[in-house]
């Protein structure tokens, strides 16, 4: 009798973490994760990324805690969120947020255990059209540089800016650009689906095409479109 009470316990603890999984509760956090990270760092009164720079980014990823994983020794691995201006141009509004996860030998040696958090800024078409395939590996498919820091930077005079993306990490407080060549980047397609209860491209999200827009979301959207001085996109919740 003990025995069947057990696996009952344990069949109903498996269904219900199931349930919570599917719900998108775990993609909801990682976006209000994201969006805290995101305001944090832009909120930053001395160091932070150039206005210059941000203005003209096309995507904006924002992957928070990545930690060492524990199956090889330098390995990592991460899950965050993107969201990109909206429009064939990506010039309008931004957009709804798309799940991507990384993974990477090459940047544990940075990380601590407390995990550290990355943004990556996609500067042009190209490296965004990169970054919406179902994985890109950093430095191969799309170029990436440490992003400059510091509000007055003159990012236009850097020879960092000719790279398709920037990328910037924080650990332990300590806040500036780092090279995330070698790390892969990829949409994280089961995410979106539990996330927005159907499977949907990046493209249906960023063009918001038979998604609602988590409210979860509206932080971060808010945080980007003050940022950058573009006006929230049409649908968004208010």
């Amino acid at each position: 009798m003990k025995r069947a009470v057990g696996v009952g316990i344990a069949f109903l603890s498996l269904f219900a973490t199931t349930v919570w999984a599917d719900s998108g509760e775990k993609e909801k956090e990682r976006i209000t994760d994201s969006g805290n990270v995101l305001k944090e760092i832009l909120d930053a009164p001395d160091k932070g990324i150039p206005g210059s720079v941000l203005n003209g980014t096309k995507c904006v990823v924002v992957i928070p805690g990545v930690k060492k994983a524990a199956f090889g020794v330098g390995a990592s691995y991460g899950r965050g969120v993107m969201t990109c201006r909206q429009g064939a141009d990506f010039k309008g509004p931004w957009s709804a947020p798309t799940m991507m996860a990384t993974e990477s030998g090459s940047i544990g040696f940075q990380i601590g255990g407390s995990g550290t958090d990355f943004v990556i800024l996609v500067l042009n078409e190209g490296g965004a059209r990169s970054v919406m395939k179902s994985k890109v590996k950093l430095g191969a498919d799309a170029s990436i540089a440490a992003g400059p820091v510091g509000r007055t930077a003159e990012a236009a005079t850097n020879g960092v800016m000719k790279a398709q993306m920037l990328s910037y990490s924080r650990s332990r407080g300590v806040f500036g650009g780092v090279s995330l060549s070698g790390a892969s980047l990829r949409v994280d397609g089961d995410a979106n689906k539990n996330l927005y209860g159907d499977k949907v491209s990046v493209e249906q999200i960023i063009a918001g095409q038979g998604i609602t827009t988590p409210p979860e979301a509206k932080p971060l959207i808010e945080e980007l479109t003050t940022a950058t001085g573009k006006p929230a996109a049409s649908g968004q919740p208010q």
